[in-house]
């Protein structure tokens, strides 16, 4: 009698670089013989990967191994909160195992331990790129583990460890593999994209018969070669970034950039251990749009630092006028456990920073209505994330599954899918975008 496979359940927490570790596991477990289980009841063993970086996000790592306990029994946790075992074993003491982040081989052994493979591994058939948990379409490409930086508020470096770049002829080889399976978009991600490779001392490496350095810019240029999206995310407004400007003038990435400003007021950013020139960051932007007319500059900010007074508000607020960023996210600061930032004085209060959030959003909102407005009557390329007889869900350029907006094609309903079709843009709000298929 033919044993059937055991089934694995996977809970993925956190941002896009997790998400990458959760496919790494399931692919390598699929590989194995593992099925992967929809739920909890179908599952003989569920794995947590876990974020530990806000208190509100450790809070919800833990609430999802309560109900992961809860519903199936059999838990493995891994990821960002798996650092802090002992918190994890004493509220939760029948976990299988618990790891850190990004430790693949752990979590897979825990599993066999656990749970041994019950398939030939033989008769598995996998997708080129692997497992993913993303639409066949789009995916996640991540260059490079940790951070070289000590910002205040955060404790990546603790978690992730410094920077560990990988080398570049390995990453691209898998930017192909995901690009011969069908995927026409690539997010590239890391903690700092702009720093790849610096620890390497840039290596050359070699791919496709030619040696590419272990460098943004070269690393980017090569990509282009693959005649699909490409689009930047967590990029440090180091100096080479102006290298990439003429790469999405050529068409080789998108005019897109995910920038991490955080804030405007310079006495901020020095508590925040940040760079940043507000008034030079202006005229490099000015700069950037000389040069690709169409760039999108998406970025992110915290408001209610420790010490963040009422003139340093007001000129993040006059910054964000000025800037004109297409797309903004916005946090109120918390602390996390184990940074720097928890022991500065002037914390506000919660009224604060609620009130300072809202106004921000209502600039930010106001920005972003006048720049998708200035859009409209163009006809530009999209993908398609999803389609119905209501029309089609898709995006351009400008916007980043999940984190940016859409835009929305009322004759799109015979569309599928990961097409890719021009639209003109007909009409737009402060986030989203409407429009008709070109003529």
């Amino acid at each position: 009698m033919e044993q059937k496979p055991n089934k694995i359940g996977l809970v993925s927490l956190g941002c896009a670089k997790a998400l990458v570790d959760s496919e790494r596991i399931i692919t390598r477990l699929r590989s194995e013989g593992y099925e992967i289980a929809p739920d909890y009841g179908r599952a003989d063993l569920v794995i947590v990967n876990t974020c530990g970086f806000l208190d509100s996000a450790r809070a919800e790592s833990m609430d999802a191994i309560g109900e992961a306990i809860n519903e199936n029994g059999r838990v493995i946790v891994t990821g960002c909160l798996g650092l802090a075992e002992p918190m994890i074993r004493e509220k939760y003491p029948d976990v299988l195992a618990v790891t850190g982040p990004h430790r693949y081989e752990e979590v897979v052994r825990a599993v066999h331990k656990a749970l041994p493979p019950s398939a030939d591994p033989k008769q598995i058939l996998m997708p080129p790129g692997g497992l993913k948990l993303t639409p066949r379409h789009y995916a996640y490409l991540k260059i490079s583990e940790g951070c070289n930086h000590s910002c205040s508020f955060c404790i990546i470096p603790q978690i992730r460890g410094k920077l560990v770049s990988r080398p570049v002829g390995e990453v691209l080889r898998e930017a192909e593999k995901l690009a011969n399976a069908g995927v026409k978009e690539l997010l590239i991600i890391s903690q700092d994209t702009s720093a790849y490779g610096v620890d390497l001392k840039y290596q050359v490496d070699e791919w496709r018969g030619r040696e590419v350095k272990t460098r943004l810019t070269e690393f980017a240029d090569a990509l282009g070669d693959l005649g699909i999206w490409i689009r930047m995310h967590y990029v440090y407004p180091y100096p080479h970034v102006d290298e990439l400007l003429p790469l999405m003038s050529e068409g080789r990435i998108l005019p897109y950039l995910d920038v991490p400003f955080q804030h405007a007021s310079p006495r901020l950013l020095k508590a925040m251990k940040r760079p940043g020139d507000k008034e030079k960051m202006l005229e490099r932007l000015h700069k950037w749009r000389t040069q690709v007319p169409d760039l999108a500059v998406r970025s992110t900010f915290i408001v209610g630092f420790p010490g963040e007074t009422d003139e340093d508000f007001q000129m993040l607020l006059d910054w964000l006028r000025e800037a004109k960023l297409t797309r903004v996210g916005c946090f109120t600061y918390e602390d996390v456990a184990g940074a720097p930032a928890n022991a500065l004085g002037n914390q506000l209060p919660e009224k604060i920073k609620k009130e300072r959030y809202e106004r921000f959003m209502e600039v930010q909102q106001e920005v972003s209505a006048q720049v998708l407005s200035s859009r409209i009557g163009k006809t530009v390329d999209v993908i398609v994330d999803s389609a119905d007889k209501q029309g089609a869900i898709a995006r351009s350029s400008w916007d980043a599954p999940e984190v940016d907006g859409n835009v929305f094609v009322d004759d799109g309903g015979e569309l599928s899918p990961g097409d890719m079709v021009q639209v003109t843009l007909t009409d737009a709000n402060d986030y989203d975008m409407w429009g008709k298929l070109a003529k």
